[in-house]
């Protein structure tokens, strides 16, 4: 068996955590500059484990094996949210170059190849996924012209400041990279609470985002009595209950629907809301429970114009997400290595969060697997995972890439 330094594996994901620590957590946003030297520092670090690596024209780091292949990726992304935790998407990085070590110090695996990859923007600064969108053949560069952060900055022109803008970008080399793998941490609490160690992703969820925007009246909130009012803050409330009784009817243990935003129109204490916005995204496994809570929210919608003196307007924010598969021989490679390290402390589970392993899976076979969140929290500084959880993970994508290298290479 293929064996990972541990201290070696520590000490990297504690290194690449000062870049941008803040308290327990991280700040690492996507092309800022601690992002920026974050980058540097892990292209040098791939270079030092025998990798060709590079920043490529988008953002993302990436270490090309000097093997000829068939080829592992392996990545995950190293920005983080604007509270982020230290782990999330950095600990998939830093698994991949442990591992690409790990293979070329160990004779019978010293010829596999590995590549690593630290994707540019999963989380989204500019725009969600978008070096394995780049990676695949996506056309981007019209993202790249409108995208901007939260400050206003144009993705263009922080990529020219960075000397980044004339660079070529990494691409998928079909028939030498063959599979893709993706550690992650779970980022939510079930395997904790079945006191398991490992995570096989069957699933990554689809997802749908929508803005639905309830118009009234402003008045005073003094003078209007409550029966001639048109409350587009109440209506929105009223709204909301009716929307979970609806979803609650559709789903099963793994539905998740959230209303992350709302916002008033005036937004004050003595005038009844005369609009009001309503962020909504929900996600889940199975496409036809997707359509039928889209549905199900259309319908909503129709009734409540149809009864309401105030009017609802439904909106797309994002085009919809479908839920991606993963790799099911890729991933019975996983539950293997999970049974040979970490006997019974594994499970098959579906990833309730999007992943750039939704992505790569475009142009070839992905899969994914996960180490617990200590009580369930990420996007947040307070986000952590036991270091002897991190080891274990690490062990067991180890075991996994090895094995599934030698049976691509038909060993």
């Amino acid at each position: 068996m293929v064996k990972i330094d541990p201290d070696r594996l520590i000490a990297d994901l504690k290194w690449l955590r000062s870049f941008g620590a803040t308290g327990p957590g991280v700040v690492r946003l996507s092309l800022s500059p601690v992002d920026l030297a974050a980058r540097e520092w892990l292209a040098g670090r791939m270079n030092e484990a025998g990798l060709d690596a590079r920043i490529d024209g988008v953002g993302t780091v990436f270490g090309r094996s000097r093997n000829s292949g068939p080829a592992l990726v392996i990545g995950s992304h190293t920005d983080t949210q604007p509270t982020g935790g230290w782990l999330d998407g950095a600990m998939g990085v830093i698994y991949g170059l442990e591992i690409a070590r790990a293979l070329g110090e160990n004779d019978a695996t010293r010829h596999l190849a590995v590549d690593v990859a630290s994707w540019i923007d999963e989380e989204g600064t500019f725009s969600g996924l978008l070096g394995s969108r780049s990676f695949v053949g996506e056309a981007v560069d019209a993202t790249i012209r409108d995208a901007t952060n939260r400050q206003g900055e144009r993705l263009e022109d922080v990529l020219k400041a960075a000397g980044l803008a004339d660079r070529p970008r990494a691409r998928f080399e079909a028939g030498r990279q063959v599979a893709y793998l993706e550690p992650h941490i779970e980022q939510g609490g079930r395997l904790e609470a079945l006191g398991k160690s490992i995570g096989v992703v069957t699933t990554i969820v689809g997802l749908r985002e929508l803005k639905l925007r309830f118009t009234g009246q402003r008045n005073h909130a003094g003078t209007t009595p409550m029966a001639i009012r048109r409350d587009a803050g109440a209506a929105l409330v009223a709204f909301i209950a009716r929307m979970n009784d609806a979803f609650k009817a559709l789903a099963d243990a793994d539905t998740v629907w959230t209303v992350g935003r709302i916002d008033l129109d005036p937004g004050a204490m003595s005038v009844v809301p005369g609009a009001a916005d309503m962020y909504l995204q929900f996600r889940d496994a199975n496409p036809v429970r997707l359509q039928a809570m889209e549905q199900a929210l259309a319908g909503l919608v129709r009734d409540f114009n149809a009864q309401r003196t105030v009017g609802v307007e439904l909106q797309s924010i994002d085009e919809p997400i479908e839920p991606v598969s993963m790799d099911a021989t890729l991933a019975e490679h996983i539950a293997r290595a999970a049974e040979a390290v970490a006997p019974g402390q594994w499970l098959h589970m579906p990833s309730g969060a999007a992943h750039d392993a939704q992505v790569i899976a475009r142009c070839m076979p992905a899969c994914m697997m996960f180490v617990p969140s200590i009580g369930g929290v990420s996007h947040d500084f307070i986000e952590d995972t036991a270091e002897a959880h991190i080891v274990l993970g690490c062990q067991v994508a180890a075991t996994a890439a090895a094995s599934m290298l030698l049976a691509l290479a038909g060993r």
